[in-house]
């Protein structure tokens, strides 16, 4: 019992790093995030081909065959996640309460969805089988296990949400003013206009810039209020897009300089340790750098601090 005891957590440890995305030097759990994103874009692919009749005749077997495939590897992957969550140390929680965070968590939702289509395919309940080969388009959101750009643009969403919201409140407000004011001056005109609700899909494609031209004020009233709107739809949107570009740029420039401060500190003692070694590594996965751009910017670091002592 001893040496099972001793022998499980390392092997737990070892499936943790191998599921989580892969760090610069980890080669192994790098291959395994490359197998699992381009079993993800096959899928992806597969489904695709499924809509068009021809080709799901031709090729039935052969998707079939992939989805099953597909289909265990996904199973064993969230199982194993679950299984290895509880060497996550949170805050002293129990070894269940970490697999249940893990449960309803983003990712672990998202892991669910991902074998839940099968899952209500074979349960035979009677669902329209479309909806359920449609959803499993939702494996694409399992990417973001595997690269930091969905982790970011997640985080810089939540912390600028106070900003968003603001922006997004504003276009509401031109959305119903601009509705309710083309209901007032076009809806004896024309058909989309009949009503508020009618009115509200072309307020929403001017303010959105998108114009899709199927109706357009004719009234000399609805045409300012037509200017007005896309006018405020071009200011609103560019605040969005402004607001998380720029906290997007601030937030990737924060952590490189995260990484180059962590590499300071580990140089201070003319040595890093396999710890910080690991930190680095953690550090530059968030950013994307491969093992040579890591050597390098440590090589670099090491020569400017030996230059420094020097003077």
């Amino acid at each position: 019992m001893a040496l099972e005891s001793t022998a499980q957590p390392s092997l737990r440890d070892r499936a943790l790093r191998l599921l989580e995305k892969g760090q610069p030097g980890d080669k192994a759990s790098l291959y395994f995030d490359y197998f699992l994103s381009g079993l993800i874009v096959v899928n992806v692919l597969c489904i695709c081909i499924e809509s068009v009749p021809e080709l799901a005749v031709s090729y039935g077997e052969t998707l079939s065959a992939i989805e099953v495939f597909s289909m265990v590897i996904f199973s064993t992957e969230y199982w194993a996640r679950v299984w290895v969550a509880a060497s996550k140390v949170e805050d002293g929680a129990s070894e269940f309460a970490r697999r249940l965070r893990y449960i309803l968590s983003p990712n672990g939702l998202v892991d669910l969805i991902a074998i839940l289509p099968n899952l209500l395919e074979y349960a035979g309940l009677g669902l329209d089988l479309r909806w359920v080969r449609i959803l499993r388009l939702l494996r694409l959101l399992k990417i973001s296990h595997y690269t930091p750009a969905f982790t970011t643009l997640f985080d810089v969403l939540r912390e600028e949400r106070y900003p968003l919201s603001a922006t997004l409140y504003l276009l509401l407000v031109a959305m119903f003013f601009s509705s309710a004011a083309l209901y007032v001056l076009e809806g004896e005109l024309q058909e989309g206009f009949r009503s508020i609700p009618d009115a509200m899909w072309w307020s929403i494609i001017t303010l959105t810039t998108v114009g899709y031209g199927d109706v357009s004020p004719v009234s000399a009233l609805g045409k300012v209020v037509g200017a007005l709107t896309a006018i405020m739809g071009v200011m609103t949107v560019a605040m969005m897009t402004g607001i998380v570009a720029s906290s997007f740029a601030n937030k990737m420039n924060l952590r490189k300089e995260t990484l180059q401060n962590q590499i300071i500190e580990s140089l201070e003692d003319g040595i890093i340790s396999d710890n910080e070694l690991d930190e680095i590594n953690r550090l530059a996965g968030a950013l994307e750098l491969s093992k040579e751009e890591v050597d390098t910017l440590i090589r670099y670091e090491k020569l400017r601090l030996g230059k420094q002592r020097l003077k």
